[in-house]
C-alpha cells in the first residue's frame, strides 16, 4: 500500500468518516493507496464493492465471468435491466465509476481459478472472497497465503451468514476449515439478496480494517449470523 494524499474535494466527500476516532487523514490516505481484489461481484460482491467504493479505495480488481441474467436482478446490486446479456463486470465497473469517479477499476471477465489465482492475488493489498464455488474459492486462498496477504472470507446460504479474516502466520487458512470441496455443491443455493448484501458489508468493513489499521478484523474468529431469528454469535478458530 502507498498512502496518496488527499484533495480538497476528497476531504469534503470523506468528511464523515475522517471523524471516525482512529481514522482521520492517515487512515483515508492508506485507502486512497490500497488496492482490493474482490472475487467476483454478484449478490455478495457487489456491496463489497460498492462500499469499498464509496469508502475511497483507490483501486478495485473486479474478477467475475459471464453476462447478467435476470436471475442477477434480485441481489446483484451493481447489475441493471439494461445490461442484461452483456458483461457483468463491466456493469459493474460503470456503475462504480459512477459514484467514484476518482476509481480505478481492474474489470477481468473471469472467474478465479487455480491458473490466474496467483496472479489476480499478487495485485491486491487485501483480498474479498465473494465467489460461490469452493474450487473458486480455494484456489484464491492458496493463493493469498502463498503470499502473506489478509483474505475476508464472506459466506451465506438460506438466511445464514458467516464471516472471517484469515491471513498466513496469523491465522488457519480455508483450506483448514474446507479440505476439498464439499459433495456435491452448486452455484445456485437458496438465498435473499438482503442476506448477502449484509455479510458484504461486514465484508467491505474487514477489508477496510486490514488496510488502515481501524479496530480488530475477525482473525481467528468466525461470525456466525442467523437472519431467520436475528442471532449472532462469534465463534473461536483455531490459530496456526
Amino acid at each position: 500500500m502507498n498512502p496518496r494524499s488527499m484533495s480538497e474535494e476528497e476531504l469534503a466527500i470523506y468528511e464523515w468518516q475522517l471523524d471516525v476516532p482512529g481514522h482521520g487523514v492517515p487512515g483515508q490516505e492508506k485507502l486512497a493507496g490500497a488496492t482490493v481484489l474482490v472475487s467476483r461481484v454478484g449478490g455478495l460482491g457487489s456491496p463489497v464493492a460498492y462500499e469499498l467504493a464509496a469508502a475511497g479505495v483507490g483501486r478495485l480488481v473486479l474478477a467475475h465471468a459471464g453476462v447478467t441474467k435476470h436471475s442477477d436482478l434480485n441481489r446483484q446490486l451493481l447489475m441493471t435491466h439494461a445490461n442484461l446479456g452483456s458483461s457483468r463486470v463491466e456493469c459493474a465497473s460503470r456503475r462504480l465509476k459512477e459514484l467514484n469517479p476518482r476509481l480505478d477499476v481492474v474489470a477481468i471477465d473471469a472467474n478465479i481459478n487455480e491458473r490466474n489465482a496467483a496472479e489476480l492475488v499478487a495485485m491486491a493489498d487485501v483480498v474479498v472472497d465473494a465467489a460461490p464455488l469452493f474450487q473458486e474459492r480455494l484456489a484464491m486462498n492458496d493463493a493469498a497465503f502463498a503470499k502473506g496477504i489478509p483474505i475476508v472470507e464472506c459466506a451465506m446460504y438460506d438466511l445464514e451468514a458467516t464471516i472471517t479474516t484469515q491471513q498466513a502466520g496469523r491465522t488457519s487458512s480455508l483450506r483448514d476449515l474446507v479440505p476439498e470441496p464439499p459433495d456435491p455443491w452448486q452455484r445456485r443455493f437458496p438465498v435473499f439478496g438482503a442476506v448477502s448484501g449484509a455479510v458484504g458489508c461486514l465484508g467491505a468493513m474487514e477489508a477496510i480494517k486490514c488496510i488502515t489499521g481501524l479496530g480488530e478484523p475477525l482473525f481467528n474468529r468466525m461470525l456466525f449470523m442467523n437472519l431467520r431469528n436475528m442471532r449472532m454469535r462469534t465463534l473461536s478458530l483455531q490459530a496456526p
